[in-house]
Parts: C-alpha cells; structure tokens; sequence
C-alpha cells in the first residue's frame, strides 16, 4: 500500500518545491484524506541540483536553531547547507511547512533524493 511520488525539481523555486511536497506528505492529494492519520506516502525528490532560488536568498537567508541554553543560538547559511547536504536543506524547509504536531517527524523521514 506504499505510495511513491515522483517530483521533478529542475527549473522550479525551492518555495513552490517545498510546498508541494509537505502537501504530498500530508496526504492532501488523495479524496480520503484526514488530517490525523499518516499515509505511508514517498516523496522521491529527482534533480533536485537544478531548482533554482530567486533573489538574493541563498546568499542571505539563514537556519536558525536553539539549543535552549544561552548564547546558544546556533545560524547556518542557506548556501553552505545546500553545498553540505542538499536532503538536510530540504527536509529544514518542509519542516517548516508542515503541522507542528507528532506526525511531522515521521512524514520528514519519507522524503527522499534520487
């Protein structure tokens, strides 16, 4: 009963990517879709080397995290993590998108890059 969904990236901003596959995760895309039940659906993210980013974005933009400790607060840049680890990049985005609840981290770990 496993679902996979295959997402071409070339040409397309990351945004729109990362909406579209958090809409994929979430099971959205099927008529009998309810909010509180996981779907074992795949996101199978292919040519991911070739999405593009608009503006000033990747030089600019940055991941914050905190450790709950003071001072800290932890930055990456957009640009070393997609030159690092282009599956942690766009894992960091969908979390983002998706509900804040006990189904987002298992829904992040069905995307994958081929």
């Amino acid at each position: 009963m496993k679902e996979e969904i295959i997402i071409n990236a070339e040409n397309r901003p990351i945004g729109r990517l990362a909406t579209e596959i958090a809409k994929y995760l979430q099971g959205k895309h099927r008529p009998d879709y309810q909010p509180n039940i996981d779907l074992p659906i795949y996101v199978l993210v292919e040519n991911i080397d070739k999405a593009k980013f608009t503006g000033k974005k990747l030089a600019n933009e940055v991941f914050i995290k905190h450790t709950g400790y003071l001072g800290h607060r932890k930055e990456i840049l957009w640009k070393t993590l997609w030159e690092k680890d282009k599956l942690e990049f766009i894992k960091r985005v969908v979390k983002n998108m998706l509900p804040k609840n006990k189904l987002q981290k298992r829904r992040l770990l069905r995307i994958k890059i081929i």
